[in-house]
C-alpha cells in the first residue's frame, strides 16, 4: 500500500498489525475475516476480504477490490475503517529449516512433489535460455539475451534487420521494436509460473534446503529483472497472484526483501550440517543434483552432501552484487551488506561457480547456434578494446572476415577503408546502432561477413552459462575495496585474481587457451591506439576510447582504478551481459563507441558525442511491454508511481532513459 494513505485508515491498520504507520503502510498483507468501512454520513459496508485482490487508499477515498465485487468499489467521505480479520504479512516466503523432517518423510516429499520440483526445474533453465522444460536453447536465449542487453553493452551485434520468422524488423541496437524488447523478461516469468508455484506448495516444507536455494534463484531472477526494467509486481508474482489488477512494487523494497530472503536462506544452510542425518543429507544432495542442476563436475557427486557451503557462498556473493549496485544511492548500506556477505564467505574459486553447465547436461552453448544462423556478428567496440590492451582472446576466440569486404559507394567521407578488404585479413566488428542490411547470406548482406566467435573453439572448450562467476566476484570485492570497505583484501590483489580467472571457458575443458597469455596482458602498460576502420565505409574511422592499461598502478587516481576494474570485469563477465549493462549505467565504464541511430528509440536517447559514449547516450532501462488494457492500466497506476517514487519522487516516465533506483546522476566517488 503505497499511496498516500489517510490517517485515520493508516492509523487503524498500524493498530491492527502492532506496528509503526510508516511501517505499516511499507507492509503488504493478505487477509482473512471482515472488514467494515464507517462513512461520515452514518452508513457502513461490511464486506469478507478472504478474497481481496488488493485496496488502495487515499485522502479522499478508499478502493476495494475484490472478488465480491469483481471491478472496483469506493468508499468516499471515510470516517473510520474497524477490523475484525488476520492479516498476513507477504513479500517474505518462510523457511522452516528447523523442523524435525526425517529422512523417510523428506523421501516421501520429493516424491509427491515430483511435479513440483519438475517445474521449478523448467524455471532454473528458463534463466539462462530454457523453453519448455528444456536446457537452455537458442531462440529462447536470442530473445532474452541477443537482441537486448548483449548488444546495449556491444559485445555483440544484429547484422541484419528482417526477422520474417518473428515477424518484426529490428532496424538498429536501441529500436524500440515491440517484437523484441520485452524478451530480457522471459527469464523471470519462468521463475512467475513455474518456480513461485513450487516455493508456495505445502510439501516443499519437507525440504527446506530445497525451498531455501530456490528462494534464493527466484530472487536472483527478480534482481535480474528489476535491473532491466524496473519497478514490478513482485510480491504479487511470488505469491501466485493470478489475476490483474497487479501492485508494482519499488526496486529498493525488492533489494530489500531479496536480502532478507538470502539471510534466511544463509541460516537454513548453516542449521543443516550439524542438524541432519545422513540419509537426509544423501537426499538432499541427490534432489540438488536432478532438481536444481547449476553445479559443477565437482559437485557432480553431490549424494554426500555434508553440508551447503556451496549455497552459502552463492547466497553473499549475490548479496555483494546487490550491495555494489546500491553504492551510490545508499552507501552505509551497500558498504553494511557488502562486509557482511564476505565475512559470511563468498565465491574464491572455480569449483564454487555457480551457472549451467553444457558438458555436464549434455548440450551446447546456445550462441553457437545462432551465430550459424547469422544472426549476430562482434561488436566494433568490443572487439576495438581488446585490440588496444592485446586481450588474449585476440589471440584465438573469434574468426577475421569471412569474405572480402568492397568499400560501399555510400562510404562516408574520409573513411580510410581500402577498395576491398581482402578475405580473412582483418578482425572487424560492427558498430551498435548502424542500420543493419538485409538477408542473411554474406554474399547479399556484406555485414554477415564481419568477425564472429570461433564456433569450433567455442563449441570444444563448452563455456558454461554462470550465474556467478568467481570473476565477478573478485572484481565486486576490488570496487567495494576501493570504495573504502573491508573486502578482506587490496583492490589490487582482487584485481589481479579476477583477470587471472576471467577466461570463459569451462574450467575443466583441456581447451584454455587463455592462461598461456595471462602474465603477458596482466603486464600491459597502455593500449595500443588502434582506430576502428570499417571496411566498408559506412560509419567514420573511430580513434580508440581506450585510454588505460591492464597493469595496475598505485599512483593512478580512485576514477582511473575503478575504469580499470570495470573495463575488465566487461570483459569478464562476456557474454552474460545483464550485468555489464547494470555496471555500464552506474559508472559509465567502460568507455565504448556512441551508439548509432538514436531516432530509431523512443525519442529520449541523445546522439551524445560522437567521439565516446555519454551518459545521455546510453539506454538506462527497457521499457514495459503492456500486452493488453489491463496491464497498461495497472502500470499507470503503481508501476509509474514506483519509478517515481525509487528516484525521490522526480517525475518518471516509461521510457528508455528513465534511471533506475540505483542509477544515480552522480560523481561514482
Amino acid at each position: 500500500m503505497k499511496k498516500k494513505t489517510s490517517t485515520i485508515f493508516a492509523l487503524a491498520l498500524a493498530a491492527m498489525l502492532g506496528m509503526g504507520m510508516a511501517e505499516a503502510n511499507a507492509q503488504r498483507v493478505v487477509y482473512k475475516g471482515t472488514a467494515t468501512i464507517n462513512q461520515k454520513d452514518g452508513t457502513s459496508t461490511k464486506f469478507d476480504v478472504s478474497s481481496l485482490r488488493n485496496l488502495y487508499n487515499t485522502e479522499s477515498y478508499v478502493r476495494v477490490i475484490t472478488e465480491e465485487y469483481g471491478e472496483n468499489k469506493y468508499f468516499e467521505n471515510v470516517d473510520n475503517v474497524s477490523f475484525d480479520w488476520v492479516a498476513k504479512t507477504i513479500g517474505e516466503i518462510k523457511i522452516d529449516y528447523k523442523k524435525e523432517i526425517s529422512a523417510d518423510e523428506l523421501k516421501q516429499a520429493v516424491k509427491d512433489m515430483r511435479t513440483q520440483l519438475g517445474s521449478a526445474l523448467k524455471a532454473v533453465y528458463g534463466m539462462r535460455g530454457g523453453k519448455e522444460g528444456n536446457p537452455p536453447q537458442a531462440h529462447a536465449y536470442q530473445f532474452e539475451n541477443s537482441f537486448g542487453p548483449d548488444c546495449y553493452v556491444q559485445y555483440f551485434c544484429v547484422p541484419h534487420s528482417d526477422f520474417p520468422y518473428s515477424n518484426f524488423t529490428l532496424r538498429s541496437t536501441y529500436d524500440l521494436c515491440k517484437g523484441s524488447i520485452g524478451g530480457p523478461g522471459s527469464s523471470f516469468y519462468a521463475m512467475k509460473f513455474d518456480m513461485a508455484p513450487t516455493l508456495n506448495a505445502e510439501k516443499i516444507d519437507y525440504m527446506p534446503e530445497i525451498k531455501a536455494i530456490y528462494l534464493m534463484l527466484f530472487n536472483y531472477s527478480a534482481i535480474e529483472n528489476v535491473d532491466l526494467f524496473g519497478p514490478m509486481p513482485y510480491n504479487d508474482h511470488k505469491n501466485c497472484v493470478e489475476e490483474s489488477p497487479f501492485a508494482y512494487d519499488r526496486l529498493k523494497d525488492i533489494y530489500y526483501q531479496a536480502k532478507a530472503d538470502i539471510d534466511a536462506a544463509i541460516e537454513c544452510f548453516k542449521y543443516y550440517k550439524d542438524h541432519r542425518s545422513e540419509a537426509y543429507k544423501k537426499q538432499i544432495g541427490s534432489t540438488i543434483s536432478s532438481r536444481v542442476q547449476l553445479l559443477s563436475l565437482d559437485y557432480l557427486y553431490y549424494a554426500d552432501a555434508s553440508d551447503l557451503s556451496v549455497w552459502i557462498r552463492f547466497a553473499n556473493s549475490l548479496k555483494l552484487r546487490m550491495a555494489i549496485h546500491m553504492s551510490k544511492v545508499e552507501p552505509a548500506t551497500a558498504k553494511q551488506w557488502a562486509e557482511e556477505a564476505v565475512a559470511g564467505g563468498v565465491i574464491e574459486n572455480e569449483a564454487d561457480e555457480i551457472g549451467l553447465f553444457p558438458s555436464l547436461l549434455g548440450y551446447t552453448h546456445p550462441l553457437i547456434e545462432i551465430m550459424g544462423w547469422n544472426d549476430l556478428v562482434m561488436g566494433a567496440s568490443f572487439i576495438n578494446l581488446l585490440q588496444n590492451l592485446d586481450h588474449p582472446y585476440m589471440k584465438y576466440l573469434f574468426t577475421k572476415n569471412s569474405i572480402a569486404l568492397e568499400k560501399s559507394k555510400q562510404a562516408v567521407s574520409g573513411t580510410s577503408a581500402p577498395a576491398v578488404t581482402p578475405k580473412g585479413s582483418v578482425y572487424v566488428g560492427m558498430r551498435n546502432g548502424v542500420t543493419p542490411g538485409i538477408d542473411q547470406t554474406a554474399d547479399a548482406n556484406p555485414y554477415v561477413g564481419y568477425s564472429m566467435l570461433d564456433r569450433t573453439y567455442f563449441a570444444e572448450c563448452n563455456p558454461p552459462l554462470y550465474l556467478m562467476k568467481v570473476s565477478e566476484v573478485n572484481f565486486l570485492r576490488a570496487e567495494g575495496a576501493l570504495r573504502g570497505w573491508n573486502m578482506g583484501g587490496t583492490a589490487q590483489s582482487f584485481y589481479e585474481r579476477g583477470i587471472r580467472t576471467a577466461y570463459l571457458e569451462d574450467r575443466n575443458s583441456p581447451r584454455k587457451e587463455y592462461v598461456n597469455y595471462i602474465d603477458n596482458y596482466l603486464n600491459v602498460v597502455a593500449p595500443k591506439g588502434i582506430a576502428y576502420v570499417d571496411p566498408q565505409g559506412l560509419t567514420p574511422d573511430m580513434p580508440s576510447v581506450t585510454k588505460i592499461g591492464v597493469k595496475w598502478n598505485e599512483g593512478d587516481s580512485k576514477e582511473t582504478k575503478l575504469e580499470k576494474i570495470i573495463t575488465q570485469k566487461y570483459i569478464a563477465s562476456f557474454p552474460y551481459s545483464y550485468e555489464s549493462w547494470v555496471d555500464l549505467r552506474r559508472t559509465g565504464y567502460p568507455k565504448l563507441f556512441p551508439i548509432l541511430n538514436t531516432e530509431h528509440s523512443d525519442g529520449t536517447i541523445k546522439p551524445g558525442d560522437p567521439k565516446v559514449q555519454t551518459a545521455d547516450n546510453i539506454m538506462r532501462r527497457i521499457p514495459w511491454v503492456p500486452g493488453d488494457p489491463q496491464t497498461k492500466e495497472d502500470i499507470n497506476a503503481t508501476g509509474i508511481p514506483a519509478l517515481s517514487e525509487d528516484t525521490n519522487n522526480k517525475p518518471a516516465t516509461d521510457t528508455q532513459m528513465q534511471r533506475l533506483w540505483w542509477d544515480v546522476d552522480a560523481p561514482n566517488f
